[in-house]
């Protein structure tokens, strides 16, 4: 029988009684039940709500959605009374947040008789806890804890964001105090930017955020992708002609990669369900929620090559929202993840290629102004293979055309260097911005292929004397003898494109 995939579902019980493919995590989740308060950060679509929700039927004593599970037969079968909040489905946006928790605290005290005596968002939420422990103490599990903070991160946006802070702040500062009528505290979000400020008072929660235990807790991992979908990665083989070991690498180069210091990387969970229903390598992920905010934030602070970014343990976490630090947003949010980690310092990358394309791709647009980017790019890999670099520079200069002067001017060569850095990494070739050497930096060096690349831009200058440059600074001695062709080019500038360019073959 054809796997049934669970794409965009995120009720546990609708997944089990509807025959959907599930991946067991309940082991993970058994090992959650030891403890009490827990705060689990992850990019979206990871799989978050689909948690919580399972939380919910193990909390309520649904024993039959879990059997065959791992946790069947490993816990005493209990039903709590559950306080079960999601900000992503609440109204907040429409009749603001504190009267959309109102709401929502209202719909659960009517649920179990509760009158309220009080106004506050704060002390309903006190009187609604103490009023359902009477018997058993209460579960709460909130979901999407900061998406009425980070709907609102523009620069324009931002008095609204400060507002939700606060309310937010409001609402959760009294759960430490009622410890004595708490079972089990768990809340999710896409980032910990907030924590700091609305939790100042809550510093009891045990952040797994990046707990080598649970690593794997959401997202599939190479043995898990392999069991569960065994029969259909066969299908793909078969249908696509292609062997099991490179289907395997090409599903890995595209989805796989996330790390959070656990032992393995693991699968994008929405690709991943995707690409097994339609067999097409796409980018699932990314097209769900496009990053327009990150990627004006980077261009304001012309921060476009993140390839390799070296960050300490602090600017992975905690910042202020009025102080947001683009590089702490794409980790959060998962453009980047940790590549490698030596004590306190993380060196972060792209996870995959879904992301590094169509990250690139939307840097690209916002950088040179430009919606319509793939025609010029695409052609210069033609131009490229036949090492026509007049048609390469006619490429880019279409791109340079649409960027405003007045903005042009403010940093010129800075906008060369972002867009042809670009242009190379959305076709695929290994990029390099700003590489240091011991005589200098050079601007860019290119590997495609059989071919290296050593570029030098001069703004108001001649294409000769960036050629010389890179021959006077030796710019090129490093990438000799690697059996691969050395070219040299060096390109003119003025005007918003480039208007000469040199190319020396070593």
């Amino acid at each position: 029988m054809p796997l049934k995939y669970p794409i965009g579902i995120q009720t546990f019980s609708e997944l089990r009684t509807e025959g959907y493919v599930y991946i067991d995590k309940t082991k993970y989740i058994y090992e959650l039940l030891q403890g009490k308060y827990y705060f689990f950060s992850r990019p979206r679509r990871f799989g978050k709500s689909l948690l919580i929700s399972t939380l919910h039927d193990i909390f309520l004593g649904n024993k039959h959605l879990f059997s065959g599970l791992w946790i069947e037969d490993k816990i005493t079968w209990e039903k709590y009374p559950i306080i079960h909040l999601s900000f992503g489905n609440t109204s907040f946006k429409d009749i603001g947040l504190r009267k959309a928790i109102e709401n929502r605290l209202e719909d659960v005290a009517n649920e179990h008789g509760i009158i309220f005596q009080t106004s506050s968002i704060g002390d309903k939420f006190t009187e609604l806890i103490k009023g359902l422990s009477i018997k058993k103490k209460v579960v709460i599990l909130i979901d999407e804890y900061d998406k009425p903070i980070i709907e609102y991160l523009s620069k324009e946006e931002m008095p609204k964001a400060l507002e939700n802070r606060d309310i937010l702040k409001e609402f959760y500062s009294v759960i430490k105090d009622l410890d004595a009528y708490i079972h089990f505290f768990f809340l999710t979000g896409v980032s910990k930017f907030s924590k700091v400020s609305i939790f100042s008072d809550l510093n009891n929660l045990h952040d797994i955020t990046m707990h080598p235990n649970y690593s794997s807790l959401l997202g599939y991992t190479q043995a898990e992708l392999e069991f569960y979908f065994k029969e259909r990665l066969e299908e793909i083989t078969h249908k696509n002609n292609i062997s099991y070991p490179d289907l395997l690498y090409k599903i890995r180069q595209w989805y796989n990669g996330y790390a959070w210091l656990g032992t393995e990387k693991v699968y994008n969970p929405f690709s991943i369900l995707n690409f097994m229903s339609s067999a097409d390598f796409q980018n699932y992920w990314f097209a769900t929620g496009t990053p327009t905010f990150l990627t004006k934030l980077m261009r304001e602070n012309f921060n476009f090559n993140i390839e390799e970014i070296t960050v300490d343990e602090g600017m992975l976490g905690n910042f202020r929202i009025e102080n947001l630090n683009e590089i702490t947003l794409l980790f959060q949010t998962g453009y980047l993840t940790i590549k490698e980690r030596e004590d306190n310092i993380y060196t972060l990358t792209y996870p995959n290629k879904e992301v590094k394309n169509a990250l690139n791709n939307f840097l690209l647009q916002e950088f040179s102004y430009n919606l319509n980017v793939a025609s010029p790019v695409w052609n210069m890999n033609k131009d490229l293979k036949k090492k026509d670099i007049e048609s390469v520079v006619g490429r880019l200069n279409t791109l340079f055309a649409n960027i405003p002067y007045q903005i042009f001017e403010e940093k010129q060569e800075s906008f060369y260097h972002a867009v042809i850095f670009l242009a190379f990494q959305l076709l695929g070739y290994y990029a390099q911005a700003e590489v240091s050497t011991s005589k200098g930096r050079i601007d860019t060096v290119v590997h495609h292929e059989n071919t290296i690349f050593v570029m030098e831009f001069k703004v108001n200058d001649s294409a000769e004397n960036a050629i010389a440059q890179i021959k006077e600074r030796k710019y090129h001695q490093k990438y000799l003898h690697q059996g691969k062709e050395v070219i040299l080019l060096g390109f003119a500038c003025q005007n918003k494109e480039i208007a000469d360019w040199k190319m020396e073959i070593v």
